[in-house]
């Protein structure tokens, strides 16, 4: 089972709560999770000078050990809470630029006939 650490969108609109889930990759993007990871509230209430985000630090590095891959906004979010290096593996430029092998292997085909 294919598990991804990803955010779950809740609450109504214009005023959205996120939850840090491990789910299924197969399973749609509010589906019951495996395990409720943590929460973000990008909404910065009256007196408040700041977001908040609360977490399991312990239980995000244990999915991450046993394989979990967490998506391109779960990265963002836990590079700047300090849970994963600014380099590390997951990060979408430590994969390199994608390439469409499909279209190079047309034109390559094309040039040698």
């Amino acid at each position: 089972m294919p598990i991804r650490i990803r955010m779950a969108m809740h609450g109504r609109k214009h005023n959205k709560i996120f939850h840090l889930v491990a789910i299924d990759q197969r399973k749609g993007r509010d589906a019951k999770p495996a395990e409720l990871l943590g929460k973000y509230n990008p909404a910065v209430k009256l007196g408040d000078t700041y977001k908040t985000v609360e977490w399991s630090a312990g239980r995000i590095r244990y999915w991450l050990g046993v394989g979990a891959i967490p998506s391109k906004s779960a990265v963002r979010l836990l590079e700047w809470g300090g849970i994963i290096p600014p380099d590390s593996k997951y990060h979408p430029k430590a994969l390199g630029p994608r390439t469409t092998s499909g279209s190079s292997d047309v034109a390559d085909s094309a040039s040698t006939v």
